[in-house]
């Protein structure tokens, strides 16, 4: 929402105003929709070099490295993913604040508040680098980025589960205990998916049987889907919030 106005010759400041579960969900969106828009026109129109693989068997689904790495994929992805990242930065602060607001007096929560900012910016970072740098041009930091996304966001979402269990023990909210129900089964969900996901890739890889890469590719694809579903339980979290942008006229001298 636009506020703004004009009295007397004076102009009034321009606010922008989004509510924060748009926000959030904007978010969660971009890469959503870049992933799946990827992986669609990787399998309709580069479905040979997308699923092909060092074993030369049959596979069906191509792997998200794979879908991104192409063009014009790559560039919608790396849209997609560049534009997500700011407001992703603004979000892990928010729940930093919001976290230190609450666990002020608190030694081993506050001491948390600052890893779980650390681990959130490195997701971000790892996301980034596997983004920018596909496994076509160098394999070695594709590899090291998706790493990096990978045990960061795990880290991220058990040390945050174990802020909202304490949150949800002092809390009589229903909305911090939902909150709190569905962090958990994320979390749950996504440690599932990856380990399927690991087993997948190593079989492939040490057997190269037909449809174990395809597994991989779907357990890969789960892993992402958890993750983004993590995420937009934000939407509960500061259902209430706002996110503003002001922009003021001051009379300049010279």
């Amino acid at each position: 929402m636009l506020q703004g106005s004009s009295i007397l010759g004076h102009e009034r400041p321009l606010v922008i105003r989004v509510s924060f579960p748009a926000c959030v969900v904007a978010t969660v969106c971009l890469p959503l929709l870049g992933l799946i828009t990827c992986v669609f026109i990787s399998s309709i129109f580069h479905y040979e070099d997308s699923t092909s693989t060092h074993c030369q068997v049959p596979n069906y689904l191509p792997s998200i490295s794979a879908s991104i790495s192409l063009s014009p994929e790559c560039y919608i992805w790396r849209f997609c993913i560049g534009l997500h990242s700011a407001p992703r930065i603004l979000v892990a602060f928010t729940y930093f604040k919001f976290y230190k607001t609450r666990f002020s007096s608190r030694c081993p929560e506050s001491s948390l508040c600052c890893f779980n900012l650390a681990f959130s910016i490195c997701e971000n970072l790892g996301l980034l680098l596997l983004t920018y740098v596909s496994s076509s041009e160098t394999y070695f930091v594709h590899k090291e980025g998706f790493v990096l996304f990978i045990v960061s966001s795990l880290i991220h979402m058990l040390i945050t589960c174990r802020l909202w269990k304490t949150i949800k023990k002092y809390s009589l909210s229903p909305e911090d205990a939902k909150s709190h129900y569905w962090k958990v089964r994320f979390l749950l969900l996504n440690v599932s998916f990856c380990a399927f996901a690991v087993f997948f890739y190593w079989k492939h890889n040490m057997y190269c049987e037909s449809g174990s890469y395809t597994l991989f590719a779907l357990f890969e694809y789960l892993v992402v889907f958890s993750n983004m579903a993590f995420h937009l339980t934000a939407v509960w979290d500061f259902k209430s919030r706002e996110v503003m942008v002001i922009s003021s006229s001051e009379d300049k001298d010279f």
